[in-house]
Formats: C-alpha cells, structure tokens, sequence
C-alpha cells in the first residue's frame, strides 16, 4: 500500500496563502487601528524600506552571514569530534557532560561583552566565538545520542571481525548517527545566525545586522530597524534551508552506497 506523500498545494501553497493573509491583516490592523510606527510598523512601509535599501540590509546580511557561517562551521566540527570522542571513552564522557551543560546556560549577553574585551572591539572574532558556541552544543548532544543507537548485534559483529573501535565507528556508528548530527546541524544553522545577531548588540564593529538594527531603532526609524529584522529572517531560513539541502545530498549519496 502507497503511503500518501503531501502535494504542491500542501507543501507550497498553502504556507504562501497563509503568509499573505497574515500580512494583510497585518496591514489591516495597523491601518484601521492607526498603531504608531515605533509599537508595530505597517508591513508595507517595512517592504518599502527594506526595498529603498537594499544594499546596506545586504551589507549587514554579508557580515552577520559569514560570522554566522565560520561559527557555524566551527562549533560543528568541534562538536562532532568531541561527541565521538565521548562515544568511544566513557571517562572523558563522564567529564565532559557537566561541562557541556554549563556552556549551554551560558547568556550570551553576558559572554559577548567579556570576549569583546579579550580579542578587542575591532574584531569579528568574539562574535564568531558566540555563534560556535551556540552550535555547538546542540549539535554535541544529537551526535552523542545518534553515536549510541548502534544495535547490540551490530557492535558483536565488528567484535567478531576483531575491528578497531575506529573502524567500527566509521562503518557502523557514524551511519547510523548520521540523521541524528543533522538534526543537530538544523538547530543550530538558526542558532548561528540569532547568537551572532545578538553578539552585534552589544558592540564590536560598525557592520552587520544587530548593530543596523539598534542604530535605525536609536534614530526613531522603525520601519528600517524592521526592514533590518526582515534581512535576519531572510537569512535565518537561508542557513536552515542550506543545511536541510545538504542533509538531503548526504543522505541520498548514503543510500544509493548501501
């Protein structure tokens, strides 16, 4: 029996429709209530912002994109690593877990402005640092749990070839945690770029999305801070949808290899 699988109008349509009726009541209730700009700005007044520039939202996206990016690669590399590590060493397991969990209850509007000091409020780097420490603790704890759902009969089978853990985990463990590490990598694409985005708030330099933001809101120009929000939005589902078509590429390649 085929399963039904979801059509164009689900699939596509029916979030558009629904995207434009909630824009148009939106705009509905800001014209017919007269709400000030400075509580909720009309949408179209946000597109036509947005629109009138461009440029300067794609400047602050092409900032907070690539601090996003390097944090996003980096925090997932380190976490995948040490999750194998965990996986094949109980001891350094047992001590990495309390440490892990601190990182993830560590505000990042306290840690942005401590790393600002260290590195110096020139540089992108302790943005970047926020942002891989925001993807690196999801992405560790979903590898973690996908490296520990290898059956027990496949573990005695690479006994039984007298493998080395390391092969073991490479032919067995790694493919079987594979869905596990992108649900990891979906979480934290959008962490990324919301951590980096939060870092830029509290200084470091001119450029990206956080710093546009307050600069227009501090000028009591709203509907531009919103134009800026939308660019956030924009590359927010940017990053997902980038992580998504990968794990969509890895896992087919998977499968046809099997």
């Amino acid at each position: 029996m085929r399963t039904s699988q979801p059509g164009l109008a689900q699939t596509v349509l029916a979030p558009i429709v629904f995207g434009v009726a909630v824009i148009l009541l939106w705009q509905g209730l800001v014209t017919g209530l007269a709400i000030k700009a400075f509580i909720l700005p009309a949408p179209f007044a946000i597109g036509a912002e947005f629109a009138a520039n461009l440029q300067n939202v794609a400047n602050g996206m092409a900032v907070t994109g690539r601090n996003s990016l390097i944090g996003l690669v980096v925090g997932a590399l380190l976490g995948i690593a040490l999750a194998i590590v965990s996986a094949l060493a109980r001891l350094f397991d047992e001590m990495a877990a309390p440490v892990v969990a601190a990182l993830s209850v560590v505000p990042i509007v306290a840690l942005a402005p401590v790393l600002y000091t260290m590195f110096g409020a020139g540089a992108e780097t302790a943005r970047q640092l926020v942002a891989a420490l925001a993807v690196f603790v999801p992405v560790y704890f979903n590898t973690l749990k996908g490296l520990r759902q290898v059956r027990p009969v496949h573990r005695d089978l690479m006994r039984a070839y007298a493998v080395t853990s390391w092969q073991a985990t490479r032919a067995v463990t790694l493919p079987t945690a594979l869905p596990f590490v992108f649900t990891g990598l979906r979480i934290a694409s959008s962490l990324a770029v919301i951590s980096a985005l939060i870092a830029e708030y509290f200084g470091g330099p001119v450029g990206g999305l956080g710093k546009s933001i307050t600069s227009a809101a501090s000028s009591s120009n709203y509907g531009l801070a919103w134009a800026y929000v939308l660019g956030s939005i924009i590359l927010g589902l940017a990053f997902y949808c980038a992580a998504l078509i990968v794990e969509k590429l890895v896992t087919r390649n998977h499968t046809q290899h099997q």
